[in-house]
């Protein structure tokens, strides 16, 4: 039987796994297998992935970012996908997903696998459902629970490192759903199409129902468990609601038994989120889900901001990762209106980061604000090739510093002659001479 990090840690050894996240995080690597052991950081790689870097999410750790990208029915280019998995990496994000459900997602899962070191992710019953659909000329409803579990062993075979999977979509949680009222209902896509084969053929989840098998299949590859939320709000009215927290409940009892089986957990969360309900969000999975890694869409604290959902992404997202996220799932400016192209992307992943290390700081991780105080002794010596070397974006700060026509050494077109730091130097070299 495959041994997984958490049984290793459980065993007391520290595996070279553990020593190269220890190593990026700047942490001991007791402290890592320390956190393994609790289920308060995990380890995502699959034992398939040679060429992949771990990658560490939890408790005490640097928050990280993950960039969401794949073709769809109406847009099957893979170059532009193999680009946006380029530009993310560059530009930070620490995991890459891959939703295509358009083209041969085949090819676009391995292609995207094979062109970067970061962690990936994938959701495989849209694997499950394109094979149904295609392959099998059936519709969604009618794939079986084998079809269901070989979309899931072919991404595991493929190398993916966490795979997200909606196994507290069930039938008492619709009910509680139904019983209370939604405005938008069902916003997951892969919990709308198991919602869908429930109601269609009368039944339990099978992820749910057959929850030992999918331990088994993950185990085997040391897969993460990404344990999704089908419930999540798709708007501020609907979320805390009981379908969502009832759904948490049910993850909670599922993060237990995946432990027990040897097997890493994280559990997703919502969504949209007004302000005032954020802390609570993150309070409320770590208490019920024992402490499992928190990985959060946003959340997104207003409805009304089309084109500029990056923004309140990363406003919601800030708040979420210092009350104790640990993985910010980044939003496009296109969210809500189309598949995001390679400039979104960047938007996305550098908006995302500003909220995972302002949350940083907070937190008070290790060397996060050691950045910024860097930062701020280049920008008192007028250093702008330091502050550039400093800067999350460090191609967007050149660009708008080229943009001024000023000479390196001189202060910002904002201030010119009256920049702050110039008079000081001038008034302190004064004072000095004067003594």
């Amino acid at each position: 039987m495959q041994k997984t990090q958490l049984d290793f840690a459980r065993s007391g050894i520290i595996t070279d796994k553990m020593k190269e996240v220890a190593l990026a995080e700047g942490v001991p690597p007791e402290f890592i297998k320390s956190g393994i052991i609790d289920g308060n950081i995990i380890i995502c790689h699959n034992v398939k992935r040679n060429a992949g870097s771990p990658l560490a999410v939890g408790t005490g750790l640097r928050t990280k970012v993950n960039a969401n990208i794949g073709t769809s029915a109406d847009d099957l280019d893979i170059s532009k996908e193999l680009e946006k998995a380029r530009v993310a990496v560059k530009y930070g994000a620490d995991a890459i997903m891959d939703l295509s459900t358009g083209g041969p997602v085949d090819e676009i899962r391995r292609a995207i696998i094979a062109e970067t070191r970061a962690c990936i992710g994938t959701v495989p019953l849209y694997q499950a459902a394109l094979d149904a659909v295609r392959t099998k000329k059936k519709a969604i409803v009618d794939m079986t629970v084998d079809d269901i579990f070989a979309g899931i062993i072919k991404h595991a075979e493929d190398g993916v490192d966490f795979i997200t999977v909606h196994c507290g979509v069930t039938r008492s949680t619709v009910e509680r759903m139904k019983n209370e009222g939604r405005i938008m209902d069902v916003v997951s896509r892969g919990g709308a199409f198991t919602v869908e084969w429930m109601a269609y053929n009368n039944k339990e989840n099978p992820l749910f129902e057959h929850f030992d098998r999918l331990l088994e299949i993950v185990r085997e590859y040391d897969m993460t468990l990404s344990l999704g939320d089908g419930f999540r709000p798709g708007c501020l009215a609907d979320a805390t609601d009981r379908a969502q927290i009832h759904e948490l409940i049910i993850l909670g009892e599922l993060t237990q038994r995946a432990r027990e089986a040897g097997v890493q957990v994280m559990i997703e969360g919502p969504g949209h989120v007004p302000l005032n309900q954020i802390e609570a969000n993150i309070t409320l999975q770590k208490r019920l889900c024992h402490g499992a890694p928190f990985y959060v869409l946003g959340p997104l604290v207003t409805d009304i901001a089309p084109g500029y959902d990056h923004i309140t992404c990363a406003i919601g997202g800030a708040i979420a990762a210092a009350a104790g996220a640990d993985f910010l799932c980044y939003v496009t400016p296109s969210e809500h209106l189309k598949l995001p192209s390679v400039q979104d992307v960047r938007d996305g992943v550098i908006a995302s980061r500003i909220a995972a290390h302002a949350a940083d700081i907070a937190k008070g991780v290790k060397g996060a604000m050691a950045k910024d105080i860097r930062m701020a002794q280049c920008r008192k010596k007028l250093d702008w090739e330091g502050q550039f070397n400093m800067a999350l974006d460090p191609d967007r700060a050149r660009q708008l510093r080229a943009e001024s026509g000023v000479a390196d050494h001189g202060a910002c077109t904002m201030c010119g002659e009256f920049c702050a730091y110039k008079v000081m130097d001038d008034a302190m070299e004064r004072q000095a001479a004067a003594k």
